[in-house]
This record gives structure tokens, sequence and C-alpha cells, in this order.
């Protein structure tokens, strides 16, 4: 019986410790809105998801997402967002650490980092899978010929754990170059300092498609694990969390139900009652939330459907030429599926 009453002391300790790690975490929203806009942490390498243009105008996959965050809490977009590039390494103790509001950095939900680093994610935003990027030169046509050969990775990521059990169960050998920038990683891939690449094989395309000669490149076939890439939050703060899962979600369920900027406001005619409450036509998700009802209508207007942010950032008339594949919606294959607004 002491020893039982022990544990359960212990145990309680314990808890009480873990919540005093995830105290004070609910006022993200408050926070927001009184400051005026949200802080996001980005890659700012990475063309495609998350990189400014020329004149400083920040695109991508992960910067439509957090636009799409920024006007269902704002219902709009005028300086509404502030970008934090991140590197691998820093993105985690960032949001951690209250530097930035919500992630959207191409990170991968894993188990430790909903737990260990009192992380939440929210929906899926790209579905993807780490692959290896050789140059044309070496003839290499599968990742099972790359025994010996000296890699380009990013430290503090799955991918460097993913490429050593691949490497490890198939028997070979490998040396790694490591750098935490994904420009400098890269530039030392270009130059010769490493045989191959691993990475996501979304950020391998748009690695390749920023090379000064991409026809040089080859992704090579092997897709070697699952990366559901997703925004985060930190943990505890329910509402943050919902709005955050629900903006993406949003972008999801709009192209389901065949809405998209162009027809968004003849769509407010409709008389499906999904799209009425889809809308805010009738109310009650944005109450829910704590948001305006015509969230959701916002965000289409504005951002676009998901449909659409894929097309122009990293679809097949991009650059990077991706395929939708997994990130389909699951009436066509693919695994994009929202739970019912309602």
């Amino acid at each position: 019986m002491r020893y039982l009453k022990g544990l359960f002391v212990g145990c309680t300790l314990l808890l009480s410790s873990a919540s005093l790690v995830f105290a004070g975490n609910g006022d993200t929203l408050k926070d927001v809105k009184a400051k005026g806009f949200i802080q996001v942490g980005v890659n700012g390498d990475l063309f495609g998801f998350g990189k400014g243009d020329q004149k400083g105008v920040w695109k991508g996959l992960d910067v439509d997402t957090a636009r799409a965050i920024a006007v269902a809490v704002f219902g709009d977009l005028n300086d509404r967002l502030r970008f934090t590039p991140l590197t691998a390494k820093t993105r985690f103790t960032a949001l951690q650490s209250k530097e930035i509001d919500v992630l959207c950095r191409n990170a991968t939900q894993t188990l430790s980092r909903d737990t260990a680093l009192g992380l939440d994610f929210a929906h899926v935003n790209y579905y993807d899978g780490q692959g290896f990027m050789v140059p044309k030169s070496l003839q290499v046509k599968s990742a099972k010929e790359l025994g010996g050969a000296t890699v380009c990775v990013l430290p503090g990521t799955t991918t460097e754990q993913n490429a050593a059990d691949f490497f490890r169960s198939n028997n070979m050998e490998w040396k790694t170059v490591t750098i935490e920038s994904t420009a400098e990683l890269s530039q030392a891939f270009y130059a010769g300092r490493c045989d191959v690449m691993t990475s996501d094989a979304s950020q391998l395309a748009g690695i390749r498609a920023s090379a000064p000669d991409p026809s040089k490149y080859a992704i090579l076939p092997e897709i070697i694990s699952k990366e559901p890439l997703a925004p985060a939050v930190r943990h505890g703060d329910d509402q943050w969390k919902d709005i955050v899962n629900y903006a993406v979600l949003a972008l999801i369920d709009a192209e389901e139900l065949g809405i998209n900027s162009e027809n968004v406001d003849e769509m407010l005619k409709s008389t499906n009652p999904k799209i009425q409450r889809f809308l805010g036509v009738t109310p009650g998700n944005g109450e829910a939330l704590g948001l305006d009802e015509k969230f959701a209508y916002n965000i289409v207007k504005q951002v676009g459907n998901y449909g659409e942010i894929f097309e122009r950032n990293v679809g097949v008339n991009t650059p990077l030429g991706i395929e939708r594949g997994l990130n389909a919606l699951w009436t066509n294959g693919g695994l994009m599926y929202s739970p019912p607004f309602k």
C-alpha cells in the first residue's frame, strides 16, 4: 500500500509538471487579435512551399495555408501576416518559445513531436514521402544502387533517421554531409560535395527547380517513408488548434463541394444545405470556432480552395511539376478528406 501510495504521488507530480510545461498557451487567438497579425514560421528557402520572390513577396503552398488562417481570423489579408524563416533545427523551439504563433513549414507529424515536444498538428496540408535526388551523370536508376554514397541531408529531421534506416536495412554503407540551411545544403549538392541529396520528394522537386540547370538532376523512383506534413501549434491551446485545423479543412472541403474563388459568390445562392452551412449562410460554424460566420467564404474568396493553391504553387504547370497523387481528393483516389462542416 505504501508503494502504491508513493507511486500515485509520483504520477501526480509528473502530471503536475507536464501541466506546467504547457500552461499559459491558451491565449493565442487573443494575442493575435491584439497585435493585428499572425507570426508564421516558414521555411524561407523552399520553392513552391515557402519562399520570398525577388520582390520580397512570400509564395508557396505553406504560405497560402498561412493566408487561409489569417483570413479565417481577420476576414482580410491587409498586412495580417509576418513571416519568420526557420531552419529544421530551430522550427520547433520557435513555436515552443512563442516566437511564432503557428508553424507552416513542411513539418512531419510524428508521435514524439506530438508528445515530447508539446506540439499539436492540424490537418495535413501535403502528404509526402522521402526520396533521393542524384546528378544524371552518375547514371543511377535506383536508390538501391547508392551503396558507399555521400549523402546531403538536413540535420535534426526525420529525413536523417529515415535515410539511416534505409541504408542499414539494405546493408549499404553511406556518409553524410549535414548543413542546417536548406539553401546552403543545396549549394553543396550542386557543387558536388555529395553524390546524393535526400529529403521529402516535394522538397527535392523544389530544390531541383531552383538548380542552375534542373535538367542535370533526377529524382529516383523509391519513396522510403510516410511524411504527413501539417501546420503545428503549441499543445494546450484548443481553440487556436481548432481554428488552424478548420482553416486547412475549409480549403479541402471547398474543393470537394465544387466551390472555388471564381464561383464562391454564386454559390451563396445554393440551396444545398452542406454549401449553406459551409459558407455561413446557415449560421453556427463560425460561432463554434469564435470566428465570423463567413470565415470559410472569406478563405475561398481570397485564397482559393485546396486544388487552386496546389496547382498554382506546386502543380503540373509549375516548375515543380507535381501530380496530385496522394494529395488528390478522396473521391479521386487521394487522401484529402474533410469531416463535415456542421
